[in-house]
C-alpha cells in the first residue's frame, strides 16, 4: 500500500552513511528532498508522500562502509493527494499514526555495488515491526559549488544527490487490517522511493 523505496506527513528522516568518524556530515535540503510511496488500488498506481521529516547524513565517498544511514518519517504527514484517504491511512486500519508516529530506518552496514551504487542494510521499522531490509542507494551525482554562490546557499561547498529505493510487503508490517489485510483492493507490494539532495558546508 505504501512505497518505502517509491509512504505518507510529518516526516522526520534521518540519514547517516556508517560510523567512523571520517564520514563527513552533510546538511540534507528538504525543499530538494523527497519521501515518497507507491501501491495499487485495484490495478492504478497510487502515488504519495510524506510532507515532514529530518535527515542526518554522515558521507565517506572513499570509503562507503564508514557511512551510516537513518530516517524517520512522521507518520501523520502522508500525503497521497487525497484528504479524505490519507486521514483513514492515519487510523489503526493502516499506519495507526496516534500511537505508531514514526516510521524508522536505521542503517546497519553500507556497501558499494559500483562507483555511484550501494546498498545500505538496516532495520526498518513500521508499526512497531521490525524487519531487516537491503535498500540500494543510487549516487545521482557530486558538484562543487562555486565559490561566489556559496552565500546564497547557505554555505555549500558541495552538494550531492541521493536515490534510494526499496520495495516492501505492507502486510509484513501490519499495515492494513481487517479486511485491508486483503490484496484485492489494495496491492501488498509498497514501492518506497527516497530521493535526497545534501550539502556539504
Amino acid at each position: 500500500m505504501f512505497s518505502l523505496s517509491k509512504v505518507f506527513g510529518l516526516a522526520a528522516v534521518t540519514l547517516t552513511l556508517g560510523t567512523s568518524s571520517v564520514a563527513t556530515p552533510w546538511t540534507i535540503e528538504t525543499s530538494h528532498t523527497r519521501v515518497g510511496f507507491s501501491v495499487r488500488h485495484f490495478f492504478t498506481p497510487v502515488i504519495g508522500q510524506f510532507d515532514r521529516y529530518d535527515v542526518t547524513l554522515d558521507w565517506d565517498r572513499a570509503t562507503p562502509a564508514n557511512s551510516r544511514v537513518e530516517a524517520h518519517i512522521q507518520v501523520g504527514s502522508v500525503n497521497s493527494g487525497n484528504a479524505k484517504r490519507d486521514e483513514h491511512l492515519r487510523t489503526p486500519d493502516w499506519f495507526d499514526a496516534a500511537t505508531q508516529k514514526e516510521i524508522v530506518f536505521r542503517s546497519t552496514a553500507v556497501r558499494a555495488v559500483s562507483a555511484n551504487a550501494y546498498v545500505a542494510t538496516g532495520d526498518l521499522t513500521i508499526k512497531g515491526i521490525t524487519k531487516r531490509v537491503d535498500m540500494p542507494i543510487t549516487l545521482l551525482g557530486v558538484k562543487d559549488v562555486p565559490a561566489e554562490m556559496q552565500g546564497m546557499l547557505g554555505g555549500a561547498k558541495r552538494i550531492a544527490s541521493f536515490e534510494g529505493q526499496l520495495s516492501i510487503d505492507r502486510r509484513m508490517f501490519g499495515v492494513g487490517t481487517g479486511m485491508w489485510a486483503e490484496t484485492a483492493i489494495v496491492g501488498s507490494d509498497v514501492e518506497i522511493t527516497l530521493q535526497l539532495e545534501a550539502s556539504e558546508k
